[in-house]
């Protein structure tokens, strides 16, 4: 492998892995290295990374931390969520909505210091590494990318361990020996796989959960909420206007409390395999039923068919890592074309684990009680109208009939 690299922007976390890339690119590639560490709500202190990277022999001015959070949701999050993108019909794409963003900020980091690569710390095996690298590509097409789990022979945690001794990097204890899973989390949701959690006939233990309490935990009655929508974006809870992350944030919280988003998920990766995770997604729980209950009464029928159609597709464009892709830049046009009315307030109970919609209201409702009525006093539907409905939509089924009755015959 080629070595000509002079700088390189790493996508630095702090922990074990990362830090271990980050002496390995100085060590293999000799090159100056730039760390960046995302703040995306993942609920951990930052300032650690910092300290640790001027340890392995940073310069300040080459450290960068960026607080996310609001961009995170407002221009990543959201946009998702009006689209109800479910991958494999159920999971709601937390880490895969994540790296897009990651990836940009790499970019933007590069092009400002002059760095002519990116580093990721995505294994070999799995959707993170197709994730960082199509979206590099997408916004430098001639960007150096380094994914050291495909170069390097540190294929082990006891190797990463004497690696780690070896160039006296700091070791969290809790990192010695075998750790039973690997998490990913961030304000949308938190992911657990691997070790302990490998076999999928096994139950996941009780401790891997970190952001629900469990159902049969929360409390016997029921939380009601309001939340209200502008355009398919969530604004306010409870009549009270809050940022896009601190929305989140607050649906997080009544989510933990209700033992609201738990999900344990066998998936079929972009590379090929299946894999067991775990995720945690209160709040994102709370937030799509709400957004498919506001959605029941200002989308027309076909519309919202023909949305719910390309959601499919549309998830698996985000989990397969093509966010910067002209084809789903194209759907998302069409996704928020079908929120122009997607305006009003919906109330929710949430209950041991259940979001249930029991109420919405919006000044662009289709909804209209005069047609639905049983009572008395209906003028704008005609029941006798419905008689040539079904005569002319079942004029091709009674023809195929007629032709099967003649086969019959014969």
């Amino acid at each position: 492998m080629a070595k000509n690299v002079k700088k390189v922007v790493l996508a630095y976390s702090g922990g074990l892995d990362t830090s271990v890339i980050l002496k390995w690119l100085q060590t293999t590639y000799g090159c100056e290295v730039v760390t960046f560490t995302a703040d995306l709500g993942q609920g951990e202190e930052l300032e650690p990374a910092r300290k640790k990277a001027v340890t392995l022999g940073i310069k300040p001015e080459n450290i960068f931390i960026e607080d996310l959070r609001e961009e995170f949701v407002r221009d990543y999050v959201f946009p998702m969520f009006r689209a109800n993108a479910l991958y494999e019909g159920q999971y709601l794409l937390g880490t895969s909505i994540a790296r897009p963003l990651i990836a940009k900020k790499q970019i933007e980091i590069a092009k400002k210091v002059g760095a002519d690569a990116v580093a990721h710390g995505a294994t070999g095996k799995g959707n993170d590494q197709v994730r960082f690298e199509l979206a590099y590509y997408a916004l430098e097409p001639n960007i150096r990318v380094i994914a050291p789990w495909r170069e390097w022979d540190l294929t082990s945690r006891k190797k990463l361990l004497e690696f780690a001794e070896k160039h006296q990097i700091p070791i969290a204890k809790d990192n010695k020996g075998e750790a039973p899973f690997s998490v990913d989390a961030n304000l949308l949701h938190s992911s657990s796989e691997g070790k302990v959690l490998e076999d999928p006939n096994v139950a996941p233990p009780d401790y891997v959960y970190q952001r629900t309490i469990a159902p049969e935990d929360a409390p016997d009655k029921a939380t009601e909420i309001t939340i209200d929508f502008e355009k398919g974006d969530a604004v306010a809870i409870d009549g009270k206007k809050l940022s896009p992350a601190a929305l989140l944030a607050k649906l997080n919280d009544l989510g933990k409390a209700n033992g609201i988003g738990r999900l344990d998920l066998v998936e079929n990766r972009f590379v090929g395999m299946k894999s067991r995770g775990i995720y945690e997604t209160p709040g994102g729980t709370i937030l799509i039923a709400a957004h498919r209950g506001i959605e029941s009464i200002t989308l027309d029928r076909e519309a919202a068919h023909l949305k719910d159609s390309l959601m499919p597709r549309y998830a698996e464009l985000i989990y397969y890592g093509f966010w910067f892709s002209p084809e789903r830049e194209m759907l998302q046009a069409l996704v928020d074309k079908s929120q122009e009315f997607a305006t009003g307030r919906v109330r929710l109970k949430l209950y041991k684990g259940n979001v249930a919609v029991v109420g919405r209201d919006s000044p662009y409702s289709l909804y209209s009680q005069d047609l639905v009525t049983f009572e008395e006093g209906a003028v704008a539907y005609d029941h006798r109208d419905a008689e040539g409905f079904i005569r002319l939509n079942a004029l091709r089924l009674r023809t195929l009939g007629q032709r099967k009755r003649k086969l019959e015959k014969r």
